[in-house]
């Protein structure tokens, strides 16, 4: 019996070491699989990302639209209604992003881009003034002859030539653009029917899994989505609810001490505030260019007040109106942003965090759980070592003396009668 075991794991090991050197031989190939699944796959994962994010919003809704009615037709019309109106109201917030960031992120490209020449001039008045101070940087800057106009003139020879090669290629941009609005229109119905059977397709799932999965693997996995939902959805509400409360104190703020392009910088923060720690710092770099180039002593004091503003909104308002979000700490948020940014962009630092969050509890749940484990094992090892060497108690003891035995009827010892 031991030793058919034993053939079995063998004949597994080869398996496996047969297909680990297969995969690593035709690589490529498997590549350009994966590749062409993913392609295929692409709008039903979009689907349920879509879906996931509805589901957020469509939960609250729920919660309001009279919630404990027992009306017919209330009951049957509260999901397709909050649907509807969490894809509205998603809708309505894009809208409201793009329709203020992208305006103003053009005007400050431009402001910063016709400011930039007339800063450096300054600079080079005032370091020649001063040359004192500064001997010999400000005559290496004097022997700089920057041509401005022709480096705007090459930029736009640069932008029509790019233009000029898009527009030959039409085609091919055409059915990209169809492409990705199918892909979007297949995304957004496969969505929708998630929503409108979430239960029973989460029933159908439960059964499935208890049919092939194992109770360990069950409890481990259950966790593990529990975990990572609980972590993605905190996320996405605080992060939005952060960047709406920050660019709104950002806007008033600067309106109050009057700093110029107040709407438009405090618009571009709060949009660029939906990455952790580091977006709000990105649209302040910009703002403080595009002061710069209206008054410099500004711009340093905007820098004081963006530094001020970050601690009130993180220490005090932050906490009190999300709470700790993600529970992870400012370290590893760093950490997820950067290696995010570098793997996937601008979407891994939206994902990096919240992904790095969920391992983080899971880890330390298995931590503290292995912890507790093991200080269970070792008080066990100190009460046998404490009753190392004792002679033991017999099993009828009680309070450390013996039990008497009952005596079975008749095999007792007779009493004499006393009348006889």
């Amino acid at each position: 019996m031991e030793k058919k075991k034993m053939d079995v794991r063998i004949v597994k090991y080869l398996v496996v070491a047969a297909l680990l050197i297969l995969a690593i031989r035709y690589f490529d190939v498997l590549l350009g699989g994966a590749g062409n699944l993913w392609s295929i796959a692409a709008p039903l994962t979009m689907g349920c990302v879509i879906a996931y994010v509805l589901n957020i919003v469509m939960r609250m809704l729920e919660r309001i639209y009279f919630p404990k009615s027992k009306n017919q037709f209330v009951c049957k019309s509260r999901r397709p209604v909050c649907i509807v109106l969490s894809l509205v109201l998603i809708a309505a917030v894009i809208f409201l992003v793009f329709r203020l960031v992208i305006p103003e992120l053009v005007s400050a490209i431009s402001i910063i881009g016709a400011g930039i020449p007339v800063l450096f001039e300054q600079a080079v008045d005032w370091m020649s003034e001063n040359a004192e101070i500064f001997p010999g940087i400000a005559e290496k800057l004097q022997e700089l002859q920057i041509d401005w106009k022709n480096i705007g003139d090459s930029i736009l020879n640069y932008l029509k030539t790019g233009v000029g090669g898009l527009v030959n290629s039409t085609v091919s941009i055409v059915v990209g653009v169809v492409s990705s609005v199918v892909n979007f229109v297949i995304a957004l119905i496969f969505a929708i029917y998630i929503l409108g059977s979430k239960e029973k397709l989460a029933d159908q799932g439960k059964r499935i899994v208890r049919a092939y999965v194992k109770p360990e693997w069950r409890r481990i996995g259950k966790r593990i989505l529990m975990t990572a939902d609980q972590t993605f959805s905190s996320f996405i509400i605080g992060q939005v609810t952060e960047a709406v409360i920050l660019g709104t104190l950002c806007t008033i703020g600067m309106l109050i001490f009057g700093f110029p392009y107040a709407p438009m910088i405090g618009a571009f923060i709060g949009a660029t505030a939906l990455i952790p720690i580091v977006g709000a710092y990105l649209g302040a770099a910009v703002g403080v260019i595009m002061i710069m180039t209206q008054d410099p002593f500004q711009a340093v004091l905007f820098v004081v007040f963006i530094v001020v503003l970050q601690q009130v909104e993180g220490n005090l308002i932050y906490p009190k109106v999300v709470g700790s979000s993600i529970g992870l700490p400012g370290i590893w948020v760093l950490a997820a942003v950067t290696v995010g940014g570098g793997l996937m962009g601008i979407p891994g630092m939206l994902l990096g965090v919240p992904a790095a969050a969920t391992v983080y509890k899971l880890l330390a749940y298995d931590v503290n759980e292995r912890n507790l484990r093991g200080a269970g094992n070792l008080g066990d090892a100190k009460r046998e070592k404490t009753y190392a060497g004792k002679p033991a108690r017999p099993e009828n003891a009680r309070n450390g003396k013996p039990k008497r035995q009952k005596t079975p009827a008749g095999t007792g010892p007779v009493k004499k009668d006393l009348k006889q």
